[in-house]
Order: structure tokens, then C-alpha cells, then sequence
């Protein structure tokens, strides 16, 4: 009991410790200026941490998935994810009375869906810390097998929390694709009042600004999007626990000294993120193994007639060139056309401008897409190649401190 006790002291020691790292992403200057802008909408990290570390406690006290054997605790996944599934439906015929003209009286028409609703979400609410406790478990137990563990423990230990998440408003300067601000606002956000926060923040500042979805986002406990794709789920768990991991670490200390530094972050963690949730997969749920997929789509067995990543590296190597050369006004024109490009083929993107490639840009585990040529991302690949294990390779990149460290590395 004292050894637990001691470990609790010290998570939330971690959790305060990872939240400041949250909050450091504001440069001083540029951030007190866009946060004129979000004040009153912006998401309450503190509160959140709070209320989240009490739930994990909570369920680590009442250790409830220790007393189901292991079948059991597959089958409980499985249930939440189908009653995921289950409550999207549901939502969806909802929608669809609503919008049907022919429907006089929607609210009455749709109340027997409602209390169907009602009764899915109370069942998730039941068994939701349960799925929560059983997979950080499982994820501990891979991670552990993979040599990530210290004296047997993950440090800090797999603790995420399934919430509804908050956007992001990225911005970065128009001469230039990097991230100098990024500030979370609160979840719900309309897209009139992203397109409204948008335009004030880049007319008044000449920026770029965009708001973007996140799935998941490395605080402590970790937040993670509600889904019913369990591959995807698994491996944003892993993504933003290695984040926790970075963060003890120089590297993840870092995270924002730099653009290379955050590319080299994050796409470390995504590295990490699809190693760890695959091997979770194969080893407890193998009948998804066929559908583990970056991005969480399933895999198509042919070439695709649109090839959407090889476009976007096209479209971010002519950016970056235009930009090279100065040419703000021709870039930014050139990327007005090519979302249109990207629509006509099925890629539907509300915005594409700086700020798009200075967040999406900075995930570069995959070869192409919006990295461009950025040589950050092949970096760390080939790092990752000449490693002999996922924890050679995470032992060696955290401790660096810059991209030309990483450089001298895999010469």
C-alpha cells in the first residue's frame, strides 16, 4: 500500500509536470496576441487533469478488470466498441428524421430511438473505465515485453481517459510553413466560428491559421477520442503514451524548441503508436489484425486511381519552393487550387494553407504526404531501421536535442 501510494505521488507529480508542457506551447509574444482572439473559448486543461486523474485513481482502487480472466476482458472490448457503433447509428437515424420534410413531428417520431440512445450510453458509461483499465493493461503488458519497462514498471504508467476532444487552433507565419502558436479550444466549436476565428486571427496578425481535429492529446492521464475503430483506438493510445514518454526526456522536453524537434516527436510517437497497437492486436484481439491501417482506414488491395499522398508531397515541395522564393501571394493561390484539385477527387479539405502543413507536416512515419521533402521525417525512419528494437530506437532519440544530432546519428 506505501508502494502505491509513493507511485500515485509521483503520476501526479508527472501529471502537473506534463501539463506545464502543454501549456509552454504559447510563445509570449505571438500567443498573448491570438489568445485575445480565444480566450473565452479556450479549452481548461487544469480542470480536465484534475477530474481525470481522480477517475484513474478511482478505477486503480477498485481494480475491477483483475477480477475477469482473459476471455472476458476481450469480450467486454468487443461490447464497447459494438455499443460505439451502436450509439453512431443510432445518433445517424436521429439526423435523418429531423431532415426528413415528409416527418411532421420529428421529436415524437424519434423518440423510441432516443430511448435506445439513452439506454446505449448508460451501458458505456457502465463498462467504459473497465474497457479503459483492460487496455491500458494490455498496452502496459506489450510495451513491458518490448523492453520499455524500468524495474517492471512503464514510467509513467499507460493511463488515458476516452473524453470529447478539443480542436486546435494552429498558426504559423505566412513567409514560412512552422508552428508558432497552438492553442486548444474548447470541443464543439461550429465550423462558422472556426471560419470566423480563422479569418480574424490571420487578417489582424498576417498569419496563417487553421483550426484543426485531434484524436488524442499527450496530458496526463492522456486524452483519447471517442471511437469504434479499435486498431486506430490502440494506436493512439500508444501514440500519446510515448508522448508521456518523450516528455520525461530531453527530447520531448524540446518538443517545441523547433520544427525539427516537433517532427521529430511526433513522428516518433507515431512510430511507436502503430508498433505498440499492432503488436496489441496480434497478441489479444487477432481477428482485427487484417484491418491495422495508418490513419485507421482498412487497407485497399490495390493501387488506388488517386494516389492523395503523393499529391500532397507535390503540392507541399511547390509550396515550400514558392515560399523559398517569396512568393507568398502565388503559394498561397497555388494551394487555394490545389484543395479544389483535392475535392474534385474525393479529399475533402475546408482549408488548405500554411498552417495545414505546419501541423499535418509534422507526422512524417509515413513516407509522402504534407512533409513534403522535409529530410526530418526520413531521419527518424531510417533511426528507427538501424535500431535492433522499438526500445533502442526510443532510448536513443530521446535523449537528442536537435535535428543534427539525429543527422550524425545515421550517417
Amino acid at each position: 500500500m506505501v508502494r502505491k501510494i509513493l507511485f500515485r505521488a509521483v503520476f501526479v507529480a508527472l501529471a502537473c509536470l506534463l501539463l506545464l508542457g502543454r501549456s509552454a506551447l504559447l510563445p509570449s509574444d505571438e500567443g498573448d496576441k491570438v489568445r485575445a482572439y480565444t480566450r473565452p473559448i479556450e479549452f481548461d486543461y487544469v480542470s480536465w487533469t484534475i477530474h481525470a486523474l481522480f477517475k484513474k485513481i478511482a478505477q486503480e482502487d477498485l481494480g475491477a478488470s483483475r477480477y475477469l480472466n482473459s476471455q472476458q476482458q476481450h469480450d467486454l472490448v468487443i461490447d464497447y466498441i459494438k455499443l460505439v457503433q451502436e450509439q453512431a447509428q443510432t445518433q445517424n437515424l436521429i439526423e435523418a428524421e429531423y431532415t426528413d420534410p415528409s416527418v411532421t413531428n420529428a421529436y415524437q417520431a424519434t423518440s423510441g430511438l432516443r430511448s435506445q440512445m439513452k439506454a446505449t450510453t448508460a451501458r458505456m458509461n457502465q463498462i467504459g473505465p473497465l474497457v479503459e483499465s483492460i487496455l491500458q493493461g494490455e498496452l502496459s503488458n506489450v510495451a513491458a515485453s518490448m523492453g520499455l519497462a524500468f524495474g517492471g514498471e512503464l514510467i509513467p504508467p499507460v493511463w488515458y481517459h476516452t473524453t470529447e476532444m478539443p480542436t486546435d487552433l494552429i498558426v504559423s507565419p505566412r513567409t514560412v510553413i512552422q508552428t508558432t502558436t497552438d492553442v486548444s479550444l474548447l470541443p464543439g466549436i461550429s465550423v462558422d466560428q472556426m471560419e470566423t476565428l480563422e479569418d480574424r486571427v490571420s487578417r489582424s496578425l498576417d498569419v496563417s491559421a487553421l483550426v484543426v481535429p485531434v484524436g488524442g492529446i499527450g496530458v496526463y492521464p492522456t486524452m483519447v477520442m471517442q471511437t469504434s475503430d479499435l486498431n486506430w483506438m490502440v494506436e493512439t493510445i500508444a501514440h500519446e503514451w510515448t508522448h508521456n514518454f518523450l516528455t520525461l526526456r530531453p527530447l520531448g522536453v524540446s518538443y517545441d524548441a523547433s520544427p525539427e524537434l516537433r517532427t521529430m516527436n511526433e513522428t516518433t510517437a507515431s512510430i511507436s503508436g502503430t508498433e505498440i497497437g499492432t503488436e496489441l492486436i496480434r497478441r489479444y484481439y487477432p481477428e482485427f489484425a487484417n484491418l491495422t491501417t495508418a490513419g485507421g482506414q482498412q487497407a485497399l488491395t490495390v493501387k488506388p486511381a488517386f494516389d492523395f499522398r503523393s499529391e500532397m508531397r507535390t503540392t507541399r515541395v511547390e509550396v515550400d519552393r514558392l515560399l523559398a522564393a517569396s512568393k507568398i501571394t502565388q503559394a498561397e493561390s497555388y494551394m487555394g487550387e490545389r484543395r479544389i484539385f483535392f475535392w474534385e477527387n474525393g479529399y475533402y479539405i475546408r482549408k488548405l494553407n500554411q498552417a495545414y502543413f505546419a501541423f499535418y507536416g509534422a507526422y512524417a512515419d509515413i513516407p509522402g504526404g504534407a512533409a513534403g521533402a522535409d529530410p526530418v521525417g526520413p531521419a527518424v525512419r531510417l533511426l528507427r531501421s538501424k535500431s535492433a528494437s522499438l526500445s533502442d530506437f526510443l532510448n536513443r532519440i530521446s535523449w537528442m536535442t536537435s535535428f543534427s544530432q539525429l543527422q550524425q546519428a545515421v550517417r
